[in-house]
């Protein structure tokens, strides 16, 4: 408990010193810096909101006592404040829990259609709808910046960027960090004349998305950029000007695409940003899997190769092999009704965390 006291401390301090910066106008004036003070501030509000009932719960209880000793009418209100202490306390505890400090963060989403040919592009494109529903449902934004699609309009390569609408301590990355690595499919494909049920696979990466467009530093030596004609379905070139980028990062291999904007130089800087969330997370995960010293993976695998779960339409069920999660509510979870899937595999990262500390 005294650390936990100690800790909330530390947390207060930090919380009104970031207050006393947010005031100052030189601060204000510098719009990054503002933004990412802004961030952490929204960080720290339920842990502070939580101790500021706790600690008013303890005193309540403290007079409550005193005056029940006197009075025995006042007993009910004692019990009653010793419930909601405990349930504070319980509340701020998990507030402190050990946490991934990446929740807060936005995130960029890649969604690429494995083995299977056109079907594995049509189950890209139910994947990228199925997230497109769920943010929409989170009031998250969803922008894609670049895309390729298949003959029939399935999704053979897409690359989006989710963001939520304002600084939270659970942002995008604290929902859809698990979704990393190979979807499996099982089902009766469109292109299948003889009804037999076919499996294919697609492949999703997700990553944080770092804070500045034009921000980034990447050696120019290390990347080579090609223009090229945004394209449609099919291949099919949607635009007069060859404003597309694409971008390889030699030493790695990574590969970055971005079509969204109208300029080439938007679509440079787009592209670089993109780049540097995967950059940045390799190396994150490098450091975890070095951390780990040998354990089991933990529960957003960190082996991108990795099949975690599986979607099988013959029986709507929707199984996750990392956590043993099976439901058989496959067309509602395509509808974006993701919620009870997300917060079982939260749930088993915590207790991951937990056993880890």
């Amino acid at each position: 408990m005294a650390k936990e006291v100690s800790l909330v401390d530390d947390y207060v301090a930090e919380y009104q010193g970031i207050e006393a910066q947010m005031g100052d106008p030189e601060v204000a004036a510098d719009q990054h810096l503002f933004r990412k003070l802004s961030k952490r501030y929204s960080e720290l509000q339920p842990i502070i909101r939580a101790n500021t009932e706790l600690t008013r719960a303890q005193e309540d209880l403290e007079v409550a006592r005193e005056m029940a000793y006197e009075d025995h009418d006042f007993q009910p209100e004692v019990e009653r404040l010793e419930q909601e202490t405990v349930e504070l306390e319980e509340k701020l505890a998990d507030l402190l829990a050990p946490r991934d400090e990446r929740d807060g963060d936005d995130i960029i989403m890649e969604i690429k259609a494995g083995a299977g040919g056109e079907e594995a592009a049509l189950f890209a494109g139910d994947l990228a709808k199925m997230y497109q529903k769920y943010a929409e449902k989170r009031g998250f934004t969803w922008d894609v910046l670049g895309l390729s699609e298949s003959d029939l309009g399935g999704v053979k390569d897409m690359t989006v960027s989710i963001k939520a609408k304002t600084p939270s301590r659970d942002g995008v990355w604290s929902f859809l960090k698990f979704e990393g690595g190979v979807h499996r499919v099982q089902r009766i494909p469109v292109t299948e004349s003889q009804g037999r049920i076919q499996t294919s696979a697609a492949g999703v990466l997700v990553y944080p998305e770092p804070d500045e467009v034009g921000s980034v530093e990447i050696d120019d030596k290390d990347i080579r950029v090609d223009v090229y004609r945004s394209s449609g379905k099919g291949g099919q070139g949607v635009n007069t000007t060859d404003s597309a980028v694409r971008i390889t990062h030699l030493p790695t291999g990574l590969v970055v695409t971005c079509q969204k904007e109208r300029s080439q130089i938007q679509n440079k800087a787009r592209a670089l940003q993109v780049l540097q969330a995967r950059l940045d997370q390799m190396a994150a995960e490098a450091a975890d899997a070095e951390a780990a010293e040998g354990r089991a993976a933990q529960v957003r695998t960190m082996d991108r190769s990795e099949r975690i779960r599986t979607y099988n339409w013959p029986e709507n069920r929707i199984s996750d092999h990392r956590i043993n999660y099976k439901a058989n509510n496959l067309d509602t979870v395509l509808g974006g009704a993701m919620d009870d899937l997300i917060t079982a595999l939260q749930a088993a990262e915590r207790a991951e965390r937990l056993e880890a500390e």
